[in-house]
This record gives structure tokens, sequence and C-alpha cells, in this order.
């Protein structure tokens, strides 16, 4: 992949009246960015503990075209190392939340209860919502004891009003079948409390695919992939000033970013699946606050290929892409098949991370243990219809900068302010948007999903295929993508998701009129 050198780089900036350190735009690697040397205390042996499946939570009640669901965001312990109970914040006190299952075109409606000590705010990621249950991020659900209530910051702007205990949120879903996740987005404390638990999957079917001859029951698994630190009694190291995250800031040493060295995918570490000699689809989900994964499978298969991506954020492709390696950013999704069908009975695959360094360099492992028989196939079609944006047709092209300013972020050289709106798509229009880095940051449009258009003036890399909504944008490049700003008006925002980054002020504000 080329690379915009640092005299293009520092060209784009100044013309765009920003003022870019030189310290950063330091060539390394995602892994060692500023960070602090810190371990954890405990040593997880790998392959010892078997895949969790999040529980599929169910609709309290239910009416003609709505689904009405209930959840409690609370303190709980869950055993995610062997034996030690690790203190979380969980959606239902679960780690990761329960998934939600829904179908396109039905409407649903999520009351969320606060019972934790501070503010939260929920957002649907990958969502086409409308703005006053997008999860803005001081449209804050205060606690429902009135204890902690105080402790809230409730002096900003708000898209969506505050809630006082518990707040409605609601989701249209007229959108086609995807691989969406929901997590916490409170202003300044994303970061911690995403990584404290607060995330779950949310999942939406259609008739199409339904008609697929695609895996499907207990052969199409959701894997979402985080990383930790633990502390010697079990419980999650995070860097907060404060740890009761009601003011906000980072130890020195954290500021790029948070990262583990512990994998844990569906919340345990390092975990086994035993599976029969059959195609199996996973829900590939980055929840990590700043680690970028290379996923690929030790062994390979006998064709070459690991993966067959049959889906992106947005959804279903117009048609598989083999893929050998998936290099998936914080926030991105990648909806795969794997066939282990080419591996003898008695195989342990291991899904590697090529971009990590001792225990981050694998994340779990398969074990092929039985036959069976298989009636799935790939189709060389998944999409009918699928659409494909013309650049030609875009109303506007616009430049975003993202750049680092000591322990700072920016975007076109501003912090994040509710109050202040720099860009005013109209609705339905279509605008390209060339995103640059200083270092990586994966980008994030709340609202208008997008297709990849370029990166650096060449093509797209493989895995920049179909509809997204989060794009890896790594240091000096430039990333351009097509946006389609539909369906509602209203104020939205656009992000780093590098969860620190975007607490630390890479965020801002787009409003659709």
């Amino acid at each position: 992949m080329s690379m915009i050198t640092r005299k293009a780089f520092l060209k784009l900036a100044m013309g765009a009246g920003i003022t870019v350190p030189l310290s950063s735009l330091a060539i390394a690697s995602c892994s060692k960015l500023g960070s602090r040397s810190r371990t954890s205390a405990i040593v997880v042996p790998p392959f010892q503990v078997p895949l969790p499946i999040p529980p599929i939570l169910q609709p309290i009640r239910t009416d003609d075209n709505t689904d009405y669901y209930e959840m409690t965001q609370k303190e709980s312990q869950v055993e995610i190392l062997p034996g030690l109970r690790t203190p979380i914040w969980g959606y239902n006190g679960l780690f990761p939340g329960p998934t939600i299952a829904v179908r396109s075109g039905r409407q649903v409606v999520v009351r969320h209860r606060n019972e934790l000590p501070v503010p939260v705010v929920v957002h649907l990621h990958g969502g086409k919502t409308p703005p006053e249950s997008d999860g803005y991020p001081t449209d804050l659900i205060l606690p429902a004891d009135p204890s902690h209530a105080a402790t809230a910051h409730t002096g900003h702007t708000t898209v969506g009003g505050i809630g006082q205990g518990f707040k409605d949120y609601t989701y249209p879903n007229e959108q086609p079948s995807a691989t969406l996740w929901y997590h916490d987005h409170r202003d300044m404390f994303t970061g911690a409390q995403v990584y404290r638990g607060l995330v779950g999957f949310y999942l939406i079917h259609d008739a199409i695919e339904d008609e697929l001859p695609l895996p499907k029951g207990d052969k199409d698994i959701p894997l979402m992939i985080t990383d930790h630190i633990f502390n010697e009694d079990g419980s999650f190291f995070y860097p907060s000033l404060d740890p009761m995250l009601h003011e906000e800031g980072l130890e020195d040493g954290y500021h790029e970013g948070v990262q583990g060295d512990t994998i844990l995918v569906n919340g345990a570490p390092f975990p086994f699946l035993k599976v029969s000699n059959t195609r199996y689809r996973f829900r590939f989900l980055n929840a990590s606050n700043r680690r970028i994964y290379k996923l690929a499978l030790d062994p390979s298969s006998s064709e070459g290929t690991a993966f067959i991506q049959i889906g992106s954020d947005g959804g279903l492709l117009p048609a598989p892409v083999p893929q050998t390696e998936l290099i998936i950013a914080p926030a991105e999704r990648f909806d795969v098949v794997i066939d282990f069908s080419r591996y003898a009975i008695g195989t342990q695959i291991v899904l590697k991370n090529l971009d990590g360094n001792g225990t981050t360099s694998q994340v779990m492992r398969f074990d092929v243990v039985r036959s069976q028989s298989d009636d799935s196939t790939i189709p060389d079609r998944l999409l009918p219809d699928a659409e494909s944006l013309n650049p030609t047709e875009a109303e506007v092209t616009r430049r975003v900068i993202l750049t680092r300013a000591g322990k700072r972020f920016r975007i076109n050289g501003k912090e994040f302010d509710p109050d202040r709106v720099e860009i005013r798509p109209r609705l339905n229009s279509t605008e390209i948007w060339e995103v640059f880095a200083d270092i990586p940051h994966p980008f994030h449009l709340h609202l208008a999903h997008f297709q990849v258009l370029s990166r650096n003036n060449q093509a797209p890399a493989p895995t920049d295929v179909g509809w997204k909504d989060t794009v890896r944008v790594g240091p000096r490049e430039m990333v351009r993508i097509i946006a389609r700003f539909t369906p509602y008006r209203g104020k939205y925002i656009y992000h780093c998701h590098m969860l620190e980054h975007e607490d630390l002020g890479m965020m801002d504000n787009f409003e659709v009129i």
C-alpha cells in the first residue's frame, strides 16, 4: 500500500489551516504508539475454556408493528478468568450483553434502565436511527439512584434529551440484514465504560438472508473480540484518573489508547470451539478500544483461502469475496464463512492475530471433532439488486483531517463541541469525504452508510468491500468514501473509533437538513 509522505501530509494539513505537531507524524506500529508497558498480573493459558454464546434477549411484549424490550445496566461480577470473579458493568449484568435479534422493517423499542453509579448513553452502531434515539454523547440516562444523579454533567446541548433513570430508544430497522452492535457512548467516558463491559450484539435478519443457503442456526455464530489487562484479583485494569468515572482524564502514557494482553472472545480468554467438518458462518466484531487485528487461520486450509467474506458493516455483499487475512479495526464487522470440511477430523485450527506479539498473537481455536452432513452452500450471488454509489452524482467533496495534538485529538484542527455543527448535508444527498490520518484512526460515521472509493488514490483494500459505517485509515493515509445521508434529518456525529481518541476530542457534528 502506498503512503502519503510527511511533506505531502503537512501540505494537506496546512492547506486546511491546521497546525500538525511534527511528533504526531512519527511512524510506529499501532501497538506501540505512546503506550505504557503494562501487562496483566495473571497469565492465562490459551484454549482452556469453551466459547460462550451471548443469550438472545426476548421481548417483554409485542403489538402489530413493534417489539418491546427492557434492559438494565448494572454492576455485577462474572467469571472471565477461571476461578476468579471480575467486576463489570453490563447490560442485564452480562458481558457481552444479550443479543437482540430483530426483523428488518419491524420496529423495536428498547427501554434502558440505568442502575449504575454514573450516567450512560446507548448507541446502536450501524443503525439507521432517528437522531433522538441514536445515542448522542450528551443524551444521558442519569442513574436511577438519585444519590448518584448529582455526579452527571448535564450542562451540554442534547439531541434527544436527558433520561431520569431510564430512556426508551426506538429503532425502525428499515435496513437490510446486518451485524450491528450496541454500546455505551457517554461523552468523554466511552472508552472506560465500553471497557468495563457495556457492549452487545444487535442482529437484523430479512427475507433475502433467510432464502440463502448459508450456514444457519448453531452454525451462525457472533464473535466479539476485545482485549483487556487484568489485575491480580481478576479485575480489569483501566487507567482512569478517577476510577469512579465522575471526572474525565487518563493516566500519563495511555492517551493513544488502551490495549490489553489478554484477548477475549465473547467475554472468554482465548477460548476454543468444537466444530463439525462443515461450513460455519462467523460474525466478527472488533469491540476493542484501540487494537487492530490481522486475523488468519493456522494451519491454512488445503484450498489456501481462510475466509469467504459474505458481509460487511452494512450487511451482505453483492457476491462472496475470498480473503486470506482480515484486517479488522475497532468497530468494524466482517461476516465470513469458514469451511471446516477442508480439514481432517482431529485438526486444531488457531485463529491468529498476525499483528500481535506473545499472548496477543492468538485469538481462539477451532477444534474439528466430528463428521456431519452439510446442506449449506455459498451462492455466487448474495444480493440480487446491490447498489453502487456513483461518484459523479456526489453534490460535494469534503476533507476530514484527523490529527493528534499532544495528549488531545482533533478533527480539522478542532476538538469536539456539542454546540458546533461543522457539516450540513442535505437529506438523501450523496457526498464524497476524503479522510486523512496522521496515525491510525478507524473513522466512523453515524446514520450514513458509505462505500470506499480509494486509498491514497489507489484501489481500496480487499476488505473494503460492501456498505460500511467504519473504515480503517492508516498512518499518513487518505481514504475516499462516498456516503448517502438518509433517511432522517437531524444532528449526528462522526469520530475516530479508537475510543480514547474519541473521548479526548476526536469527534464532530454533522446535521442532515
